[in-house]
């Protein structure tokens, strides 16, 4: 092989290998900075990392705000209308912030369950600023859990109809076996 090809093949060579190192550590860097929105409903199906921040969303539970004595911890529950999450959350609270208002909540998940519930430890809560405005994400988790929730009452409803319908059956004909 001439000297001069054998430099340009090392030259692209090296080239070739900076190139890949730089995509690999840039994809690297991109990747662990992302934080993936999930739902409660996604969260309890396992969709969310555990040892990853993400971005949580939903309703604040009614009843479900408890603030410790401390007064910057507090606990509460975020809700999609389907799936439940509690979370916990050490810092100053957004002024929007209530029971019923929709939130958005960076953090992890810690592992642990409490009363039977997903544990949520949240670094940041934001809440909606206006009454007009919901998360684009969160609106659309809640769309959807809420399309759920009328599937399955369309389907409970169909299903008492069959066994109504079943029954009465039954009845007319043990009524008509009596009559003759």
């Amino acid at each position: 092989m001439n000297p001069k090809r054998k430099n340009r093949l090392i030259l692209v060579l090296l080239i070739l290998a900076g190139v890949g190192a730089a995509v690999t550590l840039g994809l690297k860097a991109l990747d662990q900075n992302l934080l993936y929105f999930f739902s409660p409903t996604q969260v309890k199906a396992g969709e969310a990392p555990i040892d990853h921040s993400f971005r949580l969303g939903g309703l604040v539970s009614n009843g479900s705000v408890q603030r410790e004595k401390d007064g910057l911890t507090i606990h509460f529950d975020i809700t999609d209308g389907a799936e439940t999450i509690a979370v916990t959350y050490t810092g100053i609270l957004p002024d929007l912030f209530r029971e019923g208002q929709g939130i958005v909540a960076t953090g992890k998940i810690d592992g642990s369950t409490k009363d039977g519930k997903t544990h949520f430890i949240a670094e940041e809560v934001l809440a909606k600023h206006d009454e007009n405005y919901m998360p684009p994400q969160v609106q659309e988790a809640l769309d959807k859990a809420h399309e759920d929730g009328k599937k399955k009452l369309a389907e409970n409803a169909a299903a008492d109809a069959a066994k109504t319908a079943i029954q009465t059956t039954e009845q007319s004909a043990a009524q008509g076996g009596t009559a003759q």
